[in-house]
């Protein structure tokens, strides 16, 4: 790649040329120091066919394995929309039919929101890199360069003989001060399952040293297995919204695709979706997700009622239990004269299961029991107001007697405690009030439910719950820390039931998620991440594909190393261009004997400036 550094040695017949490469230069550095110092990360169109856009690399694989989550900007061809009221499309579509022109208008506008980034030339890519490298060299430019500039990548459509990708560049500095440049370059090829035509070790070690004749070499190798997510069923893709992924580094590389050495170090990416249906977890989603539609309910006032479990009416169960406590409690009176033995046999014949969940209890209240079978039935506020009109009567009138755990804070729960001493205070039954009772009722039970398995397996104390079982806060913020409860124990529970991970990694990763979600918002796209010995991992990737394999030869230290790599992927890592390929991808779960490989080489050179 050739980079102007110096105008040493140019005629005179060139320095005018030389004089508006720079001022282009010097105008190219003025705008990124200004999308740099703006808080917006709106994109910049330049010269109306480029847009440059500030965002974290992270976003983006293939810069992402040198950039990592810094800030960068990234230069790439500005896409104009592709139907527009007025345009063309709408013109030619009222030439048709009604319902084909609704077909052209859904056309167009799938194509619109697909159309995802685009490259510019190579050699526009490389204008830019030259403009970068000129503004950031004090003895070329008369700009302030102390506040070094971010990043710079930019798109590229594999035009040139080496299929490059990305183009990148990045200051160096000693101190505050830009001493050079590294600049990169990323080349990418199509799929293929023939191992034969993959870059070699040896090959890979000497392009690194033809380009920076080292005297020495490190080698490092990384890779990633999936182990929870998408599965395969009979040739056919079952996507999950849910992922665990595992990043191994290794040091002393034998050969390509080598499987990662229990020496390495490896981390878990946990990313774990509520409602996955083969989740443990998933009877507690459904008990969740009813007690999410009450909430929303009364923030927005609609309500959109779930689909009930059972077919008998709320009505209709409430009375049955209501009648069900009175016929035991009578039953028991009369036979008070039984064994212990007899009377313990009578309790289990008359206590039938309410629910099968993983996070099943034994010592289910009155006003849990009450819950469960409301949740499952009432499909209107008029059969909640219904339902608990009848248990306040019941309480009312003394014809039940129910007993609720010391701890119960619902409305109903202070209620069942004032009729022990015959003083029930009026309800008025209207309005959001029996909403807020059955709110508060599945609230109680929930977190009970919550506190049982994680105090149970010992993976916290009471203490680092508070923040999430405090009732001092209104119902909505309430919803919100028992919603990132279940979403905590949704992640132990895949890694515990799925994984088999051993109670020293639970109980950390408990505590990493108990201590992100004090501080940050409800996210399941967030990921956890957990380190962990390969050893407990070992026979879910040892005999698996990996979906990410590279490769890194590196020499120099600090701002000075310089690094060429190599990486293999199940999927592409550049979203811009669209490779054509003989090979499905067939490597979910190790499916396939042979699985197809995308390559990706990254190069890096460095410029020193004077």
């Amino acid at each position: 790649m050739y980079i102007l550094t110096s105008v040493t040695g140019y005629t005179d017949h060139n320095l005018a040329m030389c004089s508006k490469i720079i001022s282009r230069a010097k105008e190219f550095f003025t705008i990124l120091r200004s999308l740099q110092d703006a808080e917006s990360s709106d994109p910049y169109i330049y010269e109306e066919e480029v847009q440059i856009v500030k965002m974290n690399g992270d976003g983006i694989p293939a810069v992402n394995m040198y950039c990592g989550n810094q800030t960068v900007f990234v230069c790439e061809k500005a896409v104009s929309k592709i139907s527009d009221p007025g345009d063309e499309q709408m013109t030619e579509a009222s030439n048709l039919s009604d319902g084909d022109a609704d077909d052209a208008n859904d056309s167009a506008h799938i194509l619109q929101t697909e159309m995802g980034p685009q490259p510019l030339s190579v050699m526009k890519a490389r204008q830019f890199l030259s403009w970068y490298t000129l503004s950031q060299n004090a003895s070329m430019s008369a700009e302030d360069t102390n506040l070094p500039l971010y990043p710079l990548w930019v798109r590229c459509d594999m035009s040139d003989p080496a299929g490059t990708t990305w183009f990148g560049a990045e200051t160096v500095c000693v101190g505050t001060k830009v001493t050079g440049v590294k600049l990169y370059s990323i080349t990418s090829k199509g799929s293929t399952a023939d191992k034969q035509s993959l870059t070699t070790l040896e090959e890979l070690k000497q392009e690194h040293k033809k380009r920076h004749h080292p005297s020495s070499v490190g080698i490092k190798g990384s890779a990633r297995f999936s182990l929870f997510g998408s599965t395969v069923v009979e040739n056919t893709t079952i996507e999950s919204q849910s992922s665990v992924t595992v990043d191994f580094k290794w040091s002393h590389v034998e050969s390509i695709l080598e499987t990662p050495p229990l020496s390495s170090t490896a981390t878990l990416n946990i990313k774990i979706a509520s409602g996955d249906m083969r989740s443990p977890m998933f009877e507690m989603y459904r008990e969740l997700e009813f007690l999410l539609t009450l909430a929303d309910g009364l923030r927005t006032g609609e309500t959109e009622w779930i689909e009930p479990l059972e077919s008998t009416s709320p009505v209709n169960l409430t009375k049955a239990y209501l009648e069900e406590l009175q016929n035991t409690a009578k039953t028991l009176q009369d036979q008070a004269a039984r064994t212990p033995e007899k009377t313990s046999k009578l309790k289990s014949e008359t206590e039938t299961p309410i629910f099968n969940s993983f996070l099943e209890r034994g010592d289910l209240d009155f006003v849990e029991q009450l819950w469960v079978r409301m949740r499952k039935s009432v499909t209107s506020y008029q059969d909640i107001g219904d339902c608990l009109k009848l248990v306040i009567d019941a309480l009312r009138y003394g014809d039940i007697k129910p007993w609720i755990h010391r701890d119960s804070s619902s409305s109903l729960s202070k209620l069942i405690l004032q009729s022990y001493h015959q003083q029930i205070e009026h309800v008025s039954l209207t309005g959001f009030t029996p909403v807020n009772m059955l709110l508060e009722m599945g609230l109680d039970k929930m977190r009970k439910d919550y506190i049982n398995y994680l105090i149970g397996e010992e993976l916290t104390t009471l203490n680092h719950l508070c923040f999430y079982l405090s009732t001092e806060v209104d119902l909505q913020e309430q919803v919100i820390r028992l919603r990132k409860l279940h979403h905590l124990l949704e992640i132990i529970v895949t890694c515990s039931t799925f994984l088999g991970l051993p109670y020293d990694r639970l109980f950390l990763l408990t505590q990493l998620c108990l201590q992100h979600y004090r501080t940050s918002p409800y996210d399941e796209e967030h990921e956890f991440k957990l380190q962990i010995k390969p050893a407990l991992i070992s026979h879910f990737y040892q005999k698996e594909h990996p979906i990410l394999w590279g490769v890194e030869v590196s020499s120099g230290h600090g701002p000075r190393e310089v690094r060429t790599s190599l990486h293999l992927s199940d999927r592409p890592l550049v979203d811009h261009v669209i490779f054509e390929t003989d090979y499905p991808n067939q490597t979910v779960n190790g499916d396939s004997e042979d699985p197809a490989f995308f390559s990706t080489m990254a190069y890096c050179s460095l410029v020193n400036f004077a």
